[in-house]
């Protein structure tokens, strides 16, 4: 506590790990909540009966105290002066303009011969012309230091003090101290100032002359901010003079969304930059971030988003927000916008979840496993592109994010190229609903990374909003590995390497699926995931008899040998699109194929089949029951025409 009292904190979490299915599993979880929240409210009563608990107040004055307590080191303009002019060049000048004064007082004047005249007394031997020449470097040298001195003195403290305005997002930074500041010339110490940066305003603070370490205890606060920054910079430089380039001897990034902003309160920053790394400089800050909005920031900026997306946009529970945050270990006044199912294409599309919020876009995917996870900051994006659908994207238009050089390299596991400049490009595909996540992007993309000049090109190159249809919206609930259960089982008498022939990417696995009511049936090549496993893409539309809508399939399919017996397993995760509530869910299937024991001509399969809920829904019961009755007659279907091939053969 500020008063220098001790106190602690106690946060207690918790989670439960089910070892069965059971359909009871939400009264459960409720059940042993409450019987939680209730043995720990008895225990605060306890507790509270012999120690006083913390007031509020008390830790949200916690920050005035701190920058109460600071106050800026005393500068006497003498004291600097001196402590500025105390050199070598200084003090060799002072002496040669002594001497040469003393000289002139004992010397004679010279009678005027050669080129002399009354007025005009020039050297007389090549020794005064190197003296005089001496004599003006020195001065010349002199009345630079005295110039920039002029100078630095007026940029004193030009930043420090000054209250921000506004409501919104106010952003304070007190800077302490700095330790071992670099100088460009080793043989002399810096003049350091610091600039901070943060949504294009910045905050200088006063310089320090001569010093390696030097203490500044200055306050800047920036103006409220209808958005949360994600960035500072933070530059150090060394002051030259007015008209020469400032030397920067180091810097750093101070990122919002990686760092909980109570642990900025008080926080050493490494700088940045080769000078900066050979002395192992270092900044101290104290950061303070405050919203000044209350709780409805979330809803406002969400209203604001309508308008750029011309949808109706839902505000997510605590609940979701937690699982969001908890996903990408966010800070916890980050907020979920949106999300939606999609492909990541690298060498191969990776079916996963886009999740957009204020400030970062994030991608989740978790296929047979295994889970690739990463995001990055509006701001890095450089470039937002649109391709043309092609037979590779499954017929979806493609969307190619550029990133800004050197930015997003936590992410690069997951970008599909680097251009040569070294810029990260990440691909995403196979959107449910393209144009609703195109426009929330592009609304995402300007609001925070567009100058107000390039929101107006953008706005004037973009063509009239289209209405779009509503959807309805669910909250996120995770992905985690899915509960299959076996929904067919059968002897086909039909060898087991005719059969993967459905699977194969042969003529006869177009006729089974044709005839199953698959249509426009395409695939990639079966390609080596790693060793012994192999993974490929699917797309096709249904036939109106299987589905009225007439929906899209994307689907990824992954084959490895079984263990310890002789057959293979195919997994697959199927996503369905231009079906009502199509991303509200993935369907997953696994198909068991092996040798049928003493019969060489027939194999054993066996299908497994389960619901990955991405979103919740009151339908759910209703929706699992329609998708597995026409998967079991799909089922019959394609195995009833696999038999009729073989015997045709």
């Amino acid at each position: 506590l500020p008063s220098g009292e001790q106190s602690s904190r106690l946060v207690i979490s918790w989670r439960m790990n089910f070892l069965q299915n059971t359909m009871m599993k939400g009264m459960i979880e409720s059940g042993v909540r409450q019987g939680l929240k209730d043995s720990f409210e008895q225990y605060a009563s306890l507790l509270n009966q012999t120690v006083k608990p913390v007031d509020s107040k008390d830790i949200g004055s916690n920050k005035e105290q701190i920058l109460a307590s600071l106050q800026a080191e005393p500068q006497s303009d003498w004291k600097l002066a001196v402590q500025y002019f105390a050199n070598f060049t200084v003090l060799s000048t002072f002496v040669m303009g002594l001497y040469v004064l003393v000289h002139l007082w004992l010397a004679t004047p010279s009678p005027i011969h050669g080129l002399e005249f009354v007025g005009l007394d020039l050297p007389d031997s090549i020794g005064e012309v190197i003296v005089c020449g001496m004599l003006v470097l020195q001065a010349e040298r002199v009345l630079g230091f005295i110039s920039r001195f002029m100078q630095a003195r007026m940029q004193k403290g030009s930043d420090h003090g000054v209250k921000a305005q506004g409501d919104g997002w106010l952003l304070t930074v007190a800077l302490i101290e700095g330790s071992s500041i670099a100088a460009v010339d080793s043989s002399a110490l810096s003049d350091p100032y610091v600039v901070f940066t943060c949504n294009g305003k910045t905050r200088t603070s006063s310089i320090k002359f001569q010093k390696t370490d030097p203490l500044w205890n200055e306050i800047f606060e920036f103006d409220a901010m209808e958005d949360p920054p994600s960035m500072l910079d933070v530059e150090v430089f060394d002051f030259d003079g007015p008209f020469d380039e400032a030397t920067s001897l180091g810097h750093a990034e101070v990122n919002f969304v990686r760092n909980n902003i109570s642990d900025l309160a008080d926080v050493w920053v490494t700088l940045h930059g080769k000078l900066a790394q050979a002395c192992q400089s270092k900044l101290h800050l104290r950061i303070f971030l405050d919203n000044t909005k209350g709780s409805n920031v979330a809803k406002e900026y969400i209203s604001k988003m309508e308008k750029e997306v011309g949808k109706k946009i839902n505000i997510r529970s605590p609940q979701t927000n937690s699982a969001f945050q908890k996903l990408f270990a966010l800070p916890p006044e980050e907020f979920l916008i949106n999300d939606f199912t999609c492909h990541l294409k690298r060498k191969m599309p990776l079916q996963g979840r886009l999740f957009l919020s204020a400030r970062i876009i994030g991608f989740h995917a978790n296929l047979f496993g295994q889970k690739t996870k990463f995001f990055f900051l509006w701001e890095d994006i450089e470039d937002i592109q649109v391709l043309s659908p092609t037979l590779a994207s499954m017929g979806s238009p493609i969307v190619v994010m550029t990133l800004r050089r050197g930015r997003g390299m936590e992410a690069r596991h997951g970008a599909k190229t680097q251009d040569e400049e070294g810029r990260l490009k990440f691909q995403f595909q196979s959107f449910v609903s393209f144009n609703v996540a195109h426009r929330t992007i592009m609304a995402l993309w300007k609001a925070r990374s567009l100058t107000p000049e390039q929101k107006v090109q953008l706005i004037e190159e973009e063509s009239e909003a289209r209405s779009l249809v509503t959807e309805e919206s669910g909250s996120f609930l995770g992905l985690e590995d899915v509960s299959l259960s076996e929904v067919y089982c059968s002897v086909l008498p039909v060898p087991t390497n005719f059969f993967l022939e459905v699977f194969g990417g042969e003529d006869l696995e177009r006729k089974v699926m044709e005839k199953a009511g698959c249509l426009n049936y395409s695939y990639t090549p079966w390609e080596s995931e790693k060793p012994d496993v192999y993974e490929r893409q699917l797309y096709y539309r249904f036939d109106k008899r299987i589905s009225r809508y007439r929906g899209e399939v994307t689907s990824t399919q992954q084959k490895s040998a079984l263990p310890d017996r002789d057959g293979w397993l195919i997994e697959e995760v199927m996503t369905l699109h231009a079906i009502p509530l199509g991303d509200y869910f993935n369907l997953h299937l696994r198909y068991q194929i092996e040798d049928a024991p003493s019969r060489p001509k027939e194999c054993s399969i066996k299908v497994f089949f389960g619901i990955a809920w991405l979103k919740s829904s009151k339908h759910q019961k209703r929706i699992t029951k329609n998708i597995l009755v026409n998967l079991q007659d799909r089922l019959k279907v394609m195995f009833g025409a696999i038999e009729k091939e073989f015997t045709l053969r």
